[in-house]
This record gives structure tokens, C-alpha cells and sequence, in this order.
């Protein structure tokens, strides 16, 4: 058993506060990366090459995709976090310019969100995104062999349910469809989440923690990762890291784990928009090499 598991027997007050990543900054600084999120957004969202593309007729969910060019590139799909409740691709397409310039393309990914639906539908919708795009990434300029992905807090754990083994034929996808990931600030079991406060608006059942919980479901097939996380992170998030990497070596995968520095929980994410950061290289070495 992973011994992220074993948080859930932890007392209540004890898990809380180990994953209340708003806890772990100001009011006024959360608010102020809110702010940063979808303002850095929608200054690339004048420069996206497709807007509003369905991927799922099911859902009518949809994907932004930007920095596409003549021949088709490599592209990166970010996944956002908001503990699965809030957020969107509106506020998450800060990283576009900067991997564009390095002849990358980005895809954000819309999802709906609990308690109107189910992690497990959830869930669902990212993997109809990534099946959508190794169906069509061609038509969009995306190259389909050269899919990485990544996302940040929930979007993380969504990264970890995309690299999960067992999904792939019911999807029509290659198991090695993933080609490399970045989870930041990622939640890799869910034991633990479901005896805190998030419980409130997931309402997990016992088979759901488990199928749901990329720490659980390692893949036969790998791929190279870079699990990484802010220095200023609440304790839960870092353990959750450090053991998704373990548990990924000990499968024999390729991961580098990263503690970013002066950071926190939020604006860890915006060093994707610059190309001079640690997080920055880490992710175009990954999907350059």
C-alpha cells in the first residue's frame, strides 16, 4: 500500500491543513494569482490558432489551441487545477507564447466541474481530450506522436489519470500515447483527499479512491516525467510529489522531481510563462528530448 493511503486514518484537522493550499498564502495573494491567471490568458487568447474546439459531443466540453505552425509540432496540454471545482482554460494559457517560440504548441483543456459532476466524469472528459487529439491533432497542426501533458494541484492528479494504465482501448489510443508529463503540485492519491474538507464536493467512494488515484494505477507502459512543486507548497502536496516520483523509478519509469524555489502553490504555475526559469527548461528539455 502507498503511504499516501496511510493519511487517511490522520486525524481531520491534521489532513486539512496539510492540503489547503489556500491556507498556505494570503487572501490577497491568492486573489492577486487569480488575477494573474486569466490576465496573462487572455493576452494570448488574440493569438490562439483554434478557440473553442469540441472534443467531446457528449459533454460539448472544448480545447483552446495555440503556437501551431506549417508543419505539425509537438504540442503541450495543460490540464488546470482549482481542486476539480473552479477554474478554466480561460485562466490557463499563460504558457503559450513561451513554448510557441520554442516550436511547441499548446492545448488548454476545459472540463466540467464537481460537484455538478463526478471525479470519474471528470476524468473521463481528459482522457476524450487527449483520444480527440491523437485522433485529430493533425488537422490542427499538432503532431500526434509527440502528445506530452501536465497540469497543476487537481489538474496534476488529471495529468497522473492521463499516464494511468487500463483507459486506453475503450479511448482508441496507443498506450504509449503520452509521450512525457509534468505534473506540478500534483494529488496522486486520493485516501487522503476524501477524509478532508474537499469530501465536500467530491464525494468519493472507496472503489473511486482507488481507481481514481494515478499512485494506485502505474502503467505497464511509462514514459519520461518531471514531478515538481514550490518550495512554499503545504505539506500533503510535497509528500503526494515525492511519492509519485518514487512509485514512477520503482516501475522503472524515467522522473525528476523539482522543488521550485521561492515559490508557493500558486504562482509556481506562472513560471511557465517565462522562458528563464527552472520550470520552464525543465518542461521544453522534456519535450524536446
Amino acid at each position: 500500500m502507498s503511504v499516501l493511503a496511510e493519511e487517511a486514518n490522520w486525524p481531520r484537522e491534521t489532513i486539512d491543513r496539510d492540503y489547503s493550499a489556500r491556507a498556505s498564502v494570503t487572501p490577497e495573494v491568492f486573489e492577486a494569482e487569480m488575477r494573474n491567471y486569466r490576465s496573462r490568458s487572455d493576452e494570448m487568447r488574440s493569438h490562439a490558432a483554434h478557440l473553442d474546439v469540441v472534443y467531446d459531443a457528449a459533454s460539448g466540453q472544448t480545447v483552446d489551441i495555440y503556437g501551431t505552425g506549417p508543419e505539425p509540432r509537438p504540442v503541450f496540454v495543460f490540464i488546470h487545477g482549482g481542486y476539480w471545482r473552479m477554474l478554466s482554460k480561460h485562466d490557463s494559457a499563460f504558457m503559450a507564447a513561451m513554448l510557441a517560440r520554442h516550436g511547441i504548441a499548446t492545448v488548454v483543456v476545459d472540463y466540467r466541474l464537481a460537484p455538478d459532476v463526478t471525479l470519474a466524469e471528470i476524468v473521463r472528459e481528459v482522457r476524450a481530450a487527449v483520444s480527440f487529439l491523437w485522433q485529430n491533432g493533425r488537422s490542427y497542426g499538432i503532431d500526434q506522436e509527440r502528445i506530452f501533458v501536465g497540469g497543476s494541484s487537481a489538474g496534476g492528479h488529471l495529468t497522473g489519470t492521463v499516464l494511468a494504465g487500463g483507459w486506453h482501448e475503450e479511448f482508441g489510443v496507443p498506450e504509449d500515447v503520452i509521450k512525457g508529463a509534468m505534473p506540478i503540485s500534483g494529488l496522486f492519491h486520493l485516501a487522503p483527499i476524501a477524509n478532508s474538507f474537499v469530501q465536500d464536493w467530491l464525494l468519493l467512494g472507496a472503489s473511486q479512491i482507488e481507481s481514481l488515484s494515478p499512485a494506485v494505477n502505474i502503467p505497464a507502459v511509462g514514459c519520461p516525467i518531471v514531478v515538481a512543486y514550490a518550495d512554499g507548497e503545504p505539506a500533503g502536496f510535497k509528500r503526494q510529489s515525492n511519492e509519485y516520483d518514487r512509485l514512477w523509478r520503482q516501475a522503472g519509469f524515467q522522473s525528476q522531481l523539482i522543488e521550485i524555489a521561492g515559490r508557493n502553490h500558486f504562482d509556481v504555475l506562472l513560471d511557465l510563462a517565462s522562458d528563464e526559469t527552472v520550470l520552464s527548461r525543465a518542461l521544453v528539455n522534456l519535450i524536446n528530448s
